[in-house]
């Protein structure tokens, strides 16, 4: 820093004000300002997008975003716990507690507080509002007392609050003063399949509910009283009602305020004090507030042209707005909103709509008078669309003749955007404002592979819901310019996961160190790292069907398969049994419970029909399995990638409408390819009807009954990025139907990458499902009998992993807490909680 160095203060160590604080130091500010950033909070500038994780394990230190000694290693002075309270232009000074600190510049990032509706009763103990690390700390203190909660506000915040009260085990309600759920992202079907998601989640919803008075309850600390006398109490209360402007320094500073708040900005984020500048969700451009991350970041990018343009010349960027699409999951339900999603800005808009109410999917698309033009769209139950439909709105471009065919499922041909489709201009991250046209800039000027490209660009490094899309373009645009993609598994084998195992089949090899002795870098570490050794380590289980407990195998296991069982948060472990198709005799109920009496263990029921017991020490899973193998149990292969669940309906065993066994034939494929490895877990529904009880539509393998027969559905599956199966063949006789589904299990373990699933593999297969249906259906390469007799030779080769640990003493010397140490973990401590134990 020279020595007329200005002064440049930021009020705010939010988001948006550290995001300011990293492109000043991109920038090479410090070569011009002594910086001094103020921070109300205690904590250093941390996540907001993910503050509900703060429930689920992560802390402060991990959702910050920075390590503590960053700002001072930039010559950054970060000041906490110290509110500036007073800001005195005309001595150029603003005000705390410890004192007044001049500035040459000032930047207003002071955000938002939770808006508390004036109702009588609000501020009694027990009213908490949800926003900062310490208003949830609140909040978790105020539930260990607590059985019931809820929160006032069924928008965005308001939902996340309701999760998190759900998460601490509390009866949960939400109140919305609106007659629906998130009203401004989406309509009144929208609103209303929203609802029925999330009270079959058991979550109360309670909407055109106007709070009177918050009063002494009865049979709970607190009463709500509503508009018409109806009442809900509660211990808890938590208020998400939206937000307001930080806005009071500005306005007893004398600053240009909106009518409705926030301090006036124009396109270089400068106040009507020259030497103040605001962003975030404290400024008001255009008379609009904008309350998300993105266009905080792009205000952070252009308040540093502004500030650095007296020194470097250039005018820079402008701000013009930004786009309010959002792609959420509250409570595990997707919604999605795209521009205008309500139609009601675009002239002679045009409406597309579908839904589904036994899936509970809703989409909805706006398109111009014209058709030409996406102007909008809305989506709940599934957003898998989304980014398809956000670069068709952000980039203008032409839509398909059919634009409903972009909402329909299973339409064959229906147009997907590749990297090749998107101009230029098409924003690839909108957290950073980064665009196709700059990732190539970046590969044009040397960078060759992804991690540089997130370097420079800074690209998925804010949300991280543009990584796939990302690598995608990268990828692309790199063997564009003749750029050898290196598609390598890691450093010690310099083959994709296919070529693996290829040479895997080919030459017979069976073991970790032959394979990386004879086509890897043993010469780097003969060992291998944890992303070759847990891949070869399937490709191996795939082709032979050892035992993965086999000394030449253990070191090649991460711990849920080395234990066979997964490590909960407490360092317990789960049992899970297989439960084929989720039928289970009295009997064995009987065993299960008595297993679970004898160890303690929690126990619940689970969506893929099974139960599950947790909490067994590692030195009890031994013990435990040999009472269940004893009753007829194996393992249910929880812990593993490959088959995880048949999940089947009652079929036409029961059911007035089954026209199939689904029962039967939900059993058979369990029982068939239970032992298969894969590079990830594989999930089956088997549905007895078209009415779709078992949700086939949403797994790796879907079979619905027909009159004549079977259809097969292919490539679906529920998680982070639910995606629908896709329509593969149609009223198979039970043979065909195990035919096919031999061969197209085995082509994907074949070809896929590690770790990706069906979905991802279809996604990236060249020729699509078509090309799909022509290897597995038709037999175009002529490798069907091939992938068949390989199937059979895993389903010939099974065994219960567990029982051979079992029956081979030198296996189960590993099942304990210590080497030297026959002694269980002392620090594993448990609870009660409704009548069972979990982690304290």
């Amino acid at each position: 820093m020279n020595r007329e160095a200005q002064r440049l203060i930021i009020i705010g160590n939010g988001m948006v004000g550290h995001h300011l604080v990293e492109q000043l130091i991109e920038r090479g500010a410090t070569a011009h300002y002594a910086i001094t950033v103020f921070g109300e909070e205690r904590h250093r500038a941390y996540d907001r997008v993910h503050l509900s994780e703060y429930f689920t394990g992560r802390d402060a230190d991990s959702l910050a975003l920075s390590d503590v000694d960053w700002y001072a290693a930039n010559g950054i002075e970060l000041r906490l716990a110290e509110a500036v309270t007073a800001i005195d232009r005309d001595a150029g000074e603003v005000v705390t507690a410890k004192g007044r600190i001049p500035y040459d510049r000032l930047v207003l990032a002071t955000g938002s507080y939770p808006f508390v509706p004036p109702i009588p009763g609000s501020d009694r103990d027990g009213c908490l509002v949800y926003r900062t690390l310490d208003d949830l700390d609140a909040i978790r203190t105020a539930a260990e007392q607590a059985s019931t909660g809820v929160v006032v506000g069924g928008g965005l915040l308001g939902l996340e609050a309701a999760n998190a009260l759900r998460g601490l085990n509390l009866d949960t309600a939400v109140v919305e003063f609106a007659p629906r759920l998130m009203p401004m992202q989406v309509d009144s079907e929208g609103g209303e399949l929203l609802r029925e998601k999330i009270e079959a989640l058991g979550v109360q919803v309670h909407t055109e509910r106007a709070t009177q008075r918050i009063e002494d309850g009865e049979d709970a600390t607190h009463r709500m009283v509503f508009q018409d006398d109806k009442v809900l109490e509660a211990d808890l209360i938590v208020f998400s009602a939206g937000i307001r402007p930080r806005d009071d320094l500005a306005r007893n500073s004398a600053l240009e305020m909106g009518k409705r708040g926030g301090v006036v900005i124009d396109d270089r984020c400068l106040t009507s004090d020259p030497a103040i500048l605001a962003v975030g969700e404290v400024a008001l451009w255009n008379n609009s507030i904008f309350g998300l991350v993105a266009p905080g970041y792009q205000m952070a990018k252009v308040a540093t042209d502004t500030l650095l343009a007296p020194f470097d010349h250039i005018q820079g960027e402008s701000f013009r707005g930004a786009d309010m699409s959002t792609k959420l999951k509250l409570l595990g339900v997707d919604v999605g909103a795209i521009g205008d999603a309500h139609g009601n800005q675009t002239p002679g808009a045009r409406v597309f709509r579908y839904l589904d109410q036994i899936k509970q999917q809703y989409r909805k698309l706006v398109v111009s008078a014209d058709g030409r033009r996406l102007v909008g769209a809305m989506l709940v139950g599934d957003n898998g669309v989304y980014d398809t439909l956000l670069q068709y709105y952000s980039n203008g471009l032409d839509l398909p003749e059919e634009p409903s065919s972009l909402i329909l499922p299973s339409i064959e041909g229906a147009p997907t955007l590749g990297p090749d489709a998107l101009p230029e201009t098409a924003t690839i991250c909108s957290c950073h404002n980064v665009s196709k046209g700059d990732i190539c800039a970046t590969l044009d000027t040397g960078a060759s592979d992804l991690t540089t490209v997130k370097g420079e660009t800074k690209a998925s490094t804010g949300c991280g819901g543009c990584a796939a899309l990302l690598k995608s373009v990268v990828e692309h645009e790199l063997e564009a310019r003749g750029v050898a993609v290196d598609h390598s598994l890691c450093e010690h084998f310099a083959h994709t996961r296919q070529g693996l195992y290829d040479i895997v089949r080919v030459e017979g090899i069976k073991t970790f160190g032959e394979l990386i002795d004879k086509h890897g870098n043993a010469a780097t570490h003969r060992l291998g790292c944890d992303i070759c050794k847990p891949a070869v380590a399937s490709i191996l289980a795939s082709c032979f069907n050892e035992p993965i407990t086999d000394a030449a195998h253990i070191p090649l296991q991460d711990t849920n398969d080395t234990f066979m069982a997964n490590m909960q948060k407490n360092g317990t472990y789960s049992v899970v049994p297989r439960v084929p198709g989720g039928e289970i005799t009295p009997d064995k109920l009987v065993v299960l419970g008595k297993v679970a009496q004898k160890y303690a263990l929690y126990t619940k029921v689970t969506g893929g029909q099974r139960i599950d017991l947790f909490g067994a020490r590692l030195e009890e899973l031994p013990d435990i399995w040999s009472e269940l193998l004893d009753a007829g149990f194996e393992t249910g292969h929880a812990y593993a990638k490959s088959l995880r669940t048949v999940k089947s309906c009652v079929g036409s065993s029961w059911c007035r409408y089954g026209v199939q066994d689904s029962v039967g034939m939900a059993i058979r494929l369990e029982h068939r390819y239970k032992g298969l490895r894969s590079p990830h877990k594989l999930k089956f529904g088997v549905s007895g009807c078209t009415r779709e009880c078992a949700e086939a539509q949403g797994k790796d393998i879907g079979v619905i009954a027909t009159e004549h027969g079977w259809n097969l559905y292919v490539c679906g599956n529920g998680g982070m990025r639910p995606r629908h199966a896709e329509l593969f063949a149609t009223d198979l006789d039970d043979d065909r139907l195990i035919q096919l589904i031999d061969r197209f299990l085995m082509f994907y373990v074949r070809t896929a990458d590690r770790l990706q699933r069906t979905s991802v593999w279809r996604e990236n297969l060249e020729g699509g499902l078509d090309y799909l249906q022509e290897v597995v259906i038709d037999d175009r390469l002529g490798i069907g009998e091939e992938l068949e007799r390989q199937m059979q030779t895993v389903i010939d080769t099974y065994q219960c992993e567990w029982a051979d640990a079992i029956d081979d003493p030198e296996k189960l010397k590993r099942f304990r807490s210590f080497v030297n140490d026959s002694r269980p973990d002392p620090d594993i401590i448990v609870t009660e909680e409704r009548g069972q134990l979990r982690p304290a």
